[in-house]
């Protein structure tokens, strides 16, 4: 194996690692910081921001209106509850939106006079954000941090630049993007290890007019997953809220030299919901979607919207077109006016986790090996309905093409399935077969196999 690494403009972003076989073709790998995010599957991401509390209920949090930061109160504000939330749906991760389109910061910074040093809240000396990473370490879950520089109405931020977008290039929009390093340097030194820094929407970078965060962050967090810019994309958007990535789907985009790594360069447009098999930048695909996502779609708490809900089978459906095509599930969770997530969102995260558990938590059996086929004994004859199938994706994604068939009781092999990529996760589902083994054929792929579990489930 050799590894390199790629760069973009004659700077080093990230090291990228490139396996070679046999002199065979080049594999992209992941880092250390995608591999375990991938390894995570699903996460949380907790919305909160000073128009919930004050009640300016606009869709997508996208009012324009300021507000006098002492009236930011939430007494019953409880992360633990949240994070309690997160760990019942079987999320591995956990995300809060430690600043979003209103500005207002939500830990404690002197960077400008709208934040949590301004409110009325445990007497001006409140951070949410070290109250949410505490939480995270104390319940195993890993934390990750969410802010905005493309909208900051104190800042008069929209579209990553002040005067509402227009003033690209100006004193005022210098002045911003000092602020926006110093919000980088608060979030990534202050709290220990971070798994993911999200900003919404992206970075622009100091070419495109905008700050110079990249090295604050690989000073203070180089272990981490970066999202995104125009330079680095450690994970890629799927390109919809909808709650399904494409199939095949691909681990893999267009690299640095195809131009910019990003969801809203239209270099990687195209192969958002589905990846690029040729690619050269490993940037896994992520489904983010709602929790309150029936007739509405609410990233914030809005009164008297309980019922929109999504159910345990919309949420599993879910599960199957991110999760099991290769992707991560993101789920929003909104936090109300008092500082928790409703009782009835706590209810259904949890009843989505244990359907979760009830369905993959124990397979009837697993293995792993390396090469084109890979048999499953069961312990016994059993009826299974789905089979789960993994690469060891540290050695790049490999299978291109294969089918799964099941050994019946009269001894012939029946079909079961057959797909295309498989990448981190596959989840196969299928009408449930009486089979006494498993047989996972790799009828096309660019190296050797490296299969790190194939699982079999009877779920019915």
């Amino acid at each position: 194996m050799r590894t390199g690494a790629i760069a973009a403009g004659g700077a080093l972003l990230v090291d990228r690692a490139v396996s070679e076989e046999d002199d065979g073709p080049a594999l992209t790998l992941p880092t250390p910081a995608q591999v375990e995010w991938q390894d995570c599957e699903i996460g949380v991401i907790f919305h909160l921001d000073m128009p919930v509390i004050a009640g300016a209920h606009v869709r997508n949090n996208a009012t324009r209106e300021t507000f006098d930061p002492k009236i930011y109160n939430p007494v019953e504000l409880d992360t633990d509850q949240w994070v309690a939330a997160a760990k019942s749906a079987g999320a591995k991760y956990a995300i809060f939106t430690a600043t979003h389109f209103n500005g207002f910061m939500q830990w404690q910074s002197d960077l400008y006079p709208y934040g949590l040093k301004q409110a009325a809240w445990r007497d001006g000396k409140g951070d949410i954000v070290k109250d949410f990473v505490a939480s995270c370490r104390k319940m195993d879950v890993k934390p990750c941090i969410y802010f905005s520089t493309h909208r900051n109405v104190y800042q008069t931020v929209w579209g990553h630049y002040v005067d509402w977008g227009k003033g690209k290039g100006t004193p005022k929009q210098a002045a911003f993007n000092r602020i926006a390093e110093g919000m980088t340097e608060e979030l990534c030194s202050r709290y220990g290890r971070i798994l993911q820094i999200w900003y919404d929407a992206g970075v622009k970078l100091p070419h495109e007019g905008g700050p110079d965060v990249l090295p604050i962050f690989e000073k203070h967090q180089p272990n981490s997953i970066f999202y995104n810019s125009s330079k680095r994309s450690d994970h890629r958007w799927i390109g919809n809220e909808a709650g399904h990535a494409g199939y095949p789907c691909w681990s893999t985009m267009p690299g640095h030299e195809k131009g910019a790594i990003s969801h809203n360069s239209g270099v990687w447009r195209k192969f958002l919901h589905g990846g690029d098999p040729t690619g050269t930048e490993w940037s896994p695909g992520m489904v983010d979607i709602v929790l309150r996502g029936k007739k509405n779609h609410a990233w914030f708490w809005h009164p008297n919207e309980d019922h929109t809900v999504h159910t345990v089978d919309e949420l599993m459906g879910m599960v199957y077109t991110s999760v099991g095509r290769n992707s991560n599930l993101v789920i929003g969770a909104v936090v109300d006016n008092r500082g928790l997530v409703p009782e009835g969102d706590i209810k259904r995260l949890g009843e989505f986790g244990k359907e979760l558990a009830r369905r993959f938590g124990m397979p009837l059996a697993e293995t792993k090996g390396d090469g084109t086929v890979l048999e499953l004994v069961l312990p016994r004859p059993g009826r299974i309905d789905h089979v789960v199938i993994m690469e060891d994706i540290t050695q790049g994604e490999r299978i291109q093409a294969y089918s799964v068939e099941g050994l019946a009781p009269g001894g012939d092999w029946l079909p079961l399935c057959k797909g295309v990529s498989v990448g981190h996760k596959r989840i196969e589902k299928f009408d449930p077969r009486e089979v006494a083994k498993v047989r996972l054929t790799v009828t096309l792929s660019k190296a050797e196999p490296r299969i790190r579990k194939l699982a079999a489930f009877g779920t019915a």
